[in-house]
Parts: C-alpha cells; structure tokens; sequence
C-alpha cells in the first residue's frame, strides 16, 4: 500500500476532497461489481469522469515548474510501444501493477527510439487512482542522479476501463534483487556492491534532505534498486511519502503496510512513517549486500530464514564473520570493507529511532569505505591462486624450521586479511 497525502488544503477543502473520495470509492466498487473474469468491460464514466477532473486539477499542488516537462501519452501510443502490452514484454509486477518494457520516439530526436518501462496501474478504483496522483505530483518533480527519472504518464480510458500509466526510463541492467538472489543473473562484484550501497544511500539522503520539500522514500526493498547501464543504483517505484511535522506525516488517509524483514520495529507497531524508518531500511539493505540473502527467506534452514538473527553471532568474532559473505562472491572481496559495511549497518539498525544516524551521516561513511576500498587497489585474485600461494608458503615455513628451537629462520609471509577463504 501507499500513503496518500493531501497538502496545500484547508481543512475544509480536505474534507470535501475526502467526501469526494468516498463517493468515488463507491461508485468504483458497483463497477467492480460488473467486472467480468476478464475486466474489460467496466462500466466506470463516474468514476473516469471524476479522474481526468483530478488529471486537470491535481490533488497535490506541484511545487517546481519541472513537471511541464513531462509527457502526456496516449493509450494508442502506449500499445504501439509495447506490442499491446504483451506478456512477453512484461518485465516485472508489483502492487501498483505490471511493468512492460517499451519502445518511444525520443523529444529531442524523432528518428531515434528510446527504450522505457510503461507501469500500468490496476483496477483498484479511487485507491489506486490516489496513488498514480501521488507518483505523477510528486516523481514529476524529482530530479537527481540516483533516482529512476519520470518520463510522462498517460491518462485516459479505453475499451477495457480505466487506464492510468506511468512511464519512466528503462534500466537495462534489471534490479539489485536479480543480481543477488536470482542465480541466473552474474552475481554483483565487491566492488559494484559498495557503489550500490553509496549510490543508494545518495538518493535517500535527496530525498530526506537536499529536496524543497522532504518525502521518504516508503516500502524499501532491493527490487525497488534497479541498474542503468554504467551500473549506477537508483531507487525506484518509491512509494513517496512527504515529511510532516516532528519528521511524521500528516493528513494521512490509509493504513500502511511495510515489506516484511525492512520494516523497522517501530513502523510495525505504530506504521507511523518517519526518516528513521529508511535509515533502519538502509541498515538492512547493507546486510543483504553483504550476505546475498533475503531479509526473510522461507528456503533457509528454520535457524536462518530470519537474515538480522542469523548474522547476530557472526559479528563480533573476525573469523566468524567471514562465513556470513555471500558465497557467490568465491572469496574476491575486501574483509575490511565488509567488516566496515557491517558497521555502519549496526548503527542503523539501533532500536531506538532517535539514535539512528541521518542519510547524510550515513552517506558520509559509506562514502569513506568506497575510498579507502579506491585507495588500496584492487588486491583481489583467484581464490585457487590465494590457496595455491598459501600452500607453498605453508611448504616452505616447514622446510626451513630450524631443527633445535623450532623456530622459522625467516618471516613467513603473511597473506593479508583483505584475502579470505569462504569454505
């Protein structure tokens, strides 16, 4: 679920707004009531009616002029550019609904075809209709580096209802959730796992900061981490959410649900959404780039289906806390880096919000892991060659003890903590 915001209104406008949205509410659900088992034939010109109205007059004021960039597509467009929205340019679901990928003439070149992922709402009513308000006022005005860009959005209705899309730039290199957990995709590098967690980290802390008005990013989890071509991170499909007073929201008009195993215990027992809530997300991403696990995976052994509970004795011990890294990585990482990783995790992670860092300070120290990692090269090597050496060396310290004392009679070169065994 989302949360649905309505600012810039008195509290007799918002009344009105949400008797409307109560009406409308209605009248979708005795047009839900026609649906067939196909849904294509709803009977919704109240509910399409009242829709383009909001389309025109949008429930969110938009605070920047940037949104007049966004383009305004057609259905006919939309069906060109996906085959009809053929499943076999299906790329993903998700609770608002199915991405497809798609083929648009490029603004600035008509000649030239861009690729975009087209996310087409369901047919949810007014609930959903709110959440397509929310993504095109506020994602309209979102502009940074780490974040997946908005491209346009399309409203207008069709031989099979009520169609409301949105269309953002495609990422060729899927999500972070592929590349960790789906064993059909090359695992991410040591290295990209740290550029990950930076970039990540620099889209919150846009978002929770650096924006005119402050919106958090709500339900993070890795899938909503995808990859453009250069293989930078950003966050998409956030879920945005504007920061009240004292860091809470308000005129909050439905319940909230988090995604299982990022959920901080606090917006589980109040779902009261604050900053710290993505703080303690970040902390749990971390953990999931180091490991390469689920926050909850049902195919773990009963002890470790719960990754937090899992990592919690490996921590303190050096030796130990090698075995919690991704086994997929074959050794090729950097021990302190991980150890750092974790860490920082750790502070994110504190039970109480108020001692939790900001993104800021959390990007600061992410930051100072990606440089010194820069700093020291790139010492990886196979993990056959670590062995090999290790061995030799082993060889050699034993064929040069001497007889009497037992003692080496030269130093044994030590291999440094940088280069771990995984087994």
């Amino acid at each position: 679920m989302m949360c649905f915001l309505f600012y810039g209104c008195d509290k007799t406008e918002e009344s009105k707004i949400e008797k409307s949205a109560s009406a409308h509410s209605l009248n979708s659900k005795r047009a839900d009531h026609d649906v067939g088992r196909s849904g294509s034939e709803v009977n919704c010109q109240n509910v399409s009616a009242s829709s383009l109205e909001s389309v025109r007059r949008p429930l969110f004021p938009v605070r920047s002029s940037s949104q007049s960039n966004l383009r305004v597509f057609t259905i006919a467009e939309l069906k060109l550019a996906t085959k009809n929205f053929s499943r076999s340019f299906m790329v993903g679901e998700g609770g608002f609904g199915c991405v497809y990928k798609g083929s648009i003439k490029s603004r600035d070149d008509p000649s030239r075809k861009i690729d975009v992922a087209v996310k087409q709402l369901g047919k949810r009513g007014m609930q959903g209709h709110k959440e397509w308000i929310t993504e095109v006022n506020l994602l309209g005005v979102v502009e940074h580096p780490n974040l997946v860009k908005l491209v346009g959005y399309c409203a207008e209705d069709d031989e099979r209802g009520i169609q409301r899309l949105l269309i953002y730039e495609f990422m060729p290199n899927r999500s972070v959730e592929d590349h960790l957990h789906t064993q059909l995709e090359a695992p991410l590098s040591w290295a990209r796992r740290l550029k990950v967690a930076q970039d990540t980290a620099r889209g919150l802390t846009y978002l929770h900061e650096e924006m005119d008005f402050q919106i958090i990013f709500r339900d993070f989890k890795s899938s909503n981490i995808l990859l453009d071509e250069q293989w930078n991170a950003k966050l998409s499909d956030f879920g945005l959410a504007r920061l009240g007073p004292e860091d809470g929201l308000t005129h909050v008009s439905t319940a909230v649900v988090g995604t299982w195993g990022y959920a901080a215990p606090e917006y589980i027992q109040t779902g009261r959404l604050t900053s710290k809530i993505d703080v303690w997300s970040y902390g749990v991403f971390l953990y999931e780039l180091i490991t390469g696990r689920r926050p909850l995976d049902r195919n773990q052994p009963r002890s470790e289906q719960k990754m937090l509970e899992w990592v919690r004795p490996y921590l303190s011990d050096v030796k130990k806390f090698r075995l919690i890294i991704d086994p997929r990585l074959q050794g090729k990482y950097h021990l302190k880096s991980a150890q750092k990783l974790a860490n920082i995790a750790n502070k994110c992670l504190v039970k109480n919000p108020k001692s939790r860092p900001k993104m800021s300070e959390v990007l600061e120290m992410v930051n100072k892991v990606v440089d010194t990692s820069t700093e020291t090269g790139n010492p990886f090597r196979s993990l056959a060659s670590v062995e090999t050496s290790q061995d030799s060396s082993s060889k050699n310290k034993r064929r040069n003890l001497d007889p009497k004392t037992g003692a080496s009679g030269w130093s044994a070169r030590r291999w440094p903590t940088k280069l771990i065994r995984t087994s």
